[in-house]
């Protein structure tokens, strides 16, 4: 028997069905994360990066994908 979930996205509100997000959550790891999208090397440097032409200051793609930060 599953304990019971909810979600907040309008397809499970609207429809009342199982949405994507529960789905996620009933499929997470034992330590209660899930890696949408899984990385082999997740210090890998992308195709697009432009970090060295910047002065220091990351580009957009290796923040996007959490290889380097924004500074505040």
């Amino acid at each position: 028997m599953h304990d019971v979930i909810a979600c907040t996205c309008p397809h499970h509100i609207h429809r009342n069905v199982f949405c994507k997000h529960m789905a996620a959550v009933e499929n997470a790891t034992d330590d209660g994360t899930f890696d949408a999208f899984p990385s082999e090397n997740d210090d890998a440097e992308p195709d697009n990066c432009d970090c060295a032409g910047l002065s220091g200051f990351p580009c957009w793609p290796c923040v996007r994908i959490g290889r380097k930060e924004l500074p505040n």
